[in-house]
């Protein structure tokens, strides 16, 4: 009885497969998911599964991800974020006016076209957006070395004259890819704008987050999220970008010295917590020197910040 159970195997269906694929794709750490990719293809053995997973799982891997892909003409970069989706793998850059055709499974921009006037904001909103384009990418060159930036209109692009409402937004993301050295990060941070004429007001939204992962001789990974709100009033396009990312600029500096802080404190907390278990190696832990285990020492480096 035992043998004949033994011996019964239960086979994966192709939806069953395709979902599991799906699943290890899409919490591929940043920048890895073409190596997952390439692991799961080899499991699978089968073409069509594999095909059917990656299709679905890559656009939004890419998009959360906030990939950056250059066009190619040469023109500039595009990222690729549901922020600046215009159709099925087309995504807009405002800043040189073109829609990028995307490949998604290969990470690449296929072609590249000019955007349509519907697609564009009015001339009204465009003085709000590019003059924050302007400086929130002054401000990405001095705190991400490595970072790319871009700011669209969500909302209320046919907005022609004050009295109305619109939406911009800001995206940044940084990343540092060191595959030789086991080792990737990013950041991602999304600013969600809301021009409020009636009240004069400027509400700001914005979403953070820090990946890291360490992979030689283990697997270490850190994803930290943080959310804030600020506001200020509106004023000219200068004005307001200025007022905007000095907002932005605050609310991250913040964030990241709190990140500093509470790493800082792994030594006398969370490190000895564990000791007791951690398996027994017969090789005392080093309580003298846990700087070395600096968790924001690295994610600094990786990713430029500071610098």
């Amino acid at each position: 009885m035992f043998e004949e159970d033994e011996d019964i195997q239960t086979e994966l269906t192709d939806d069953q497969k395709i979902e599991l694929a799906k699943w290890f794709l899409l919490n591929a750490p940043a920048g890895e998911i073409q190596y997952v990719a390439k692991d799961v293809r080899a499991i699978l053995k089968d073409e069509n599964v594999y095909k059917k997973a990656a299709e679905e799982s890559f656009p939004s891997y890419n998009k959360s991800h906030l990939i950056c892909l250059e066009l190619p003409n040469k023109s500039g970069d595009v990222l690729i974020t549901p922020h600046c989706e215009v159709d099925k793998d087309e995504y807009l850059d405002p800043r040189t006016a073109q829609v990028a055709i995307v490949d998604h499974v290969k990470q690449v921009c296929k072609d590249v076209r000019p955007a349509r006037d519907e697609e564009l904001p009015s001339a009204f909103v465009e003085e709000y957006r590019s003059a924050m384009d302007a400086e929130i990418m002054k401000y990405v060159s001095e705190a991400y070395p490595k970072g790319v930036c871009s700011v669209y209109c969500t909302k209320g692009k046919d907005v022609e004259e004050p009295g109305f409402d619109f939406e911009l937004v800001v995206v940044i993301s940084a990343a540092r890819d060191s595959p030789q050295n086991f080792c990737n990060g990013s950041w991602r941070s999304i600013w969600n704008i809301e021009f409020k004429d009636e009240i004069q007001s400027l509400e700001v939204r914005g979403k953070m987050q820090v990946g890291a992962h360490y992979f030689e001789e283990g697997n270490v990974q850190l994803d930290a999220k943080h959310e804030c709100k600020d506001t200020t009033l509106i004023q000219s396009p200068d004005d307001s970008a200025i007022s905007l990312v000095n907002i932005i600029r605050h609310h991250e500096t913040e964030y990241l010295a709190s990140l500093q802080t509470s790493y800082l404190k792994l030594p006398d907390t969370t490190f000895k917590d564990l000791r007791r278990k951690l398996p027994v190696t017969r090789t005392l832990f080093p309580w003298h020197n846990t700087a070395q285990f600096s968790l924001t020492r690295d994610i600094e480096k990786e990713l430029g910040i500071g610098k």
